[in-house]
């Protein structure tokens, strides 16, 4: 994920705002030593050149690469204002012990994958998207008890910066105060650790990754996809507990190096060429952290009582 460089577009609104002022003074320079023509010239070059000036004003709007990627999409006619545009919010752990990354089974796609997943809003905030931000269920994966107001949701492209907002400010949602729920679902209710044993459950927010605003080949639509990263902090006798899981058989969890999250589970050289690694994996990785955005949002560690 591209770093967003908010400062290449202003040096560019400036410099454009330089030329055209530039223009301006020497049309009235060739205007006063009366060399009309070439004062009607420049005045023309000047005038082209205003377009661009108003866009550049407009792009320091989008102060993230997914606003950028949202605009030049619609300014292509590829996007409309009632285009539905399919958002997956989720918060995502990165347990590591040594060199190796802790992920668990995906039951639905058959693929390991980061213990974590979508954000969940409570009934308060389904009212108020219903009423001021309306949004439809992502209807490809099928709504049930357990996915039942999941932040997968299908927004139209003309509410998309709004709906962006609110998700950042609204307190009715799970927030990064608590988000035990998919811990203790993936590890605890699976039976791969034990909830009594393992005590609270620490954590520190590394930073969000997001993607631009593309066209989604798995669903079919165009998409906006947001992780929270968050690392788990353990005790001596948590990661102990997690050792104890290397030596055991199961097909419940797996410890993945990064270079093998990276080719997805492929192992080149050898006839295991299944991809059972979840496509989003990458993004827990040590070595990715600098791809993330608000990185010093949140620097205390946070303890959950579980």
């Amino acid at each position: 994920m591209q770093e967003y460089n908010y400062w290449k577009k202003i040096i560019k609104m400036l410099g454009t705002c330089v030329v055209f002022l530039i223009l301006i003074l020497f049309s009235n320079f060739l205007s006063k030593v009366n060399i009309l023509f070439g004062s009607e010239v420049v005045l023309l070059f000047a005038g082209a050149i205003i377009p661009g000036i108003w866009g550049s004003m407009i792009e320091l709007a989008d102060n993230s690469n997914w606003k950028t990627s949202q605009r030049r999409l619609k300014r292509a006619g590829v996007l409309q204002d009632d285009t539905l545009i399919r958002i997956s919010f989720a918060y995502l752990y990165r347990i590591k012990i040594d060199d190796r990354y802790f992920l668990v089974l995906n039951n639905r796609s058959g693929k390991y994958q980061p213990v974590g997943g979508a954000y969940k809003f409570y009934e308060e905030e389904g009212e108020y998207l219903s009423r001021y931000i309306p949004a439809e269920s992502d209807n490809r994966i099928p709504v049930d008890e357990v996915t039942k107001r999941d932040y997968r949701l299908l927004v139209k492209n003309k509410d998309l910066r709004r709906f962006v907002k609110r998700f950042n400010k609204t307190s009715c949602r799970e927030n990064v105060n608590n988000l035990s729920r998919e811990f203790e679902e993936e590890i605890f209710a699976t039976g791969i650790l034990n909830k009594d044993i393992f005590g609270d459950l620490s954590y520190r927010y590394i930073g969000r990754h997001i993607t631009k605003v593309e066209y989604g080949r798995v669903f079919n639509h165009f998409e906006l996809l947001l992780a929270d990263i968050l690392e788990v902090k353990l005790t001596e006798k948590q990661e102990e507990l997690f050792r104890e899981l290397m030596h055991l058989s199961s097909d419940k969890y797996c410890f993945a190096s990064a270079d093998t999250i990276k080719t997805h589970g492929v192992k080149y050289g050898t006839q295991k060429l299944k991809d059972d690694i979840a496509n989003h994996t990458p993004k827990i990785l040590t070595e990715n952290t600098d791809d993330l955005t608000n990185r010093n949002k949140i620097k205390d560690i946070i303890t959950v009582r579980l």
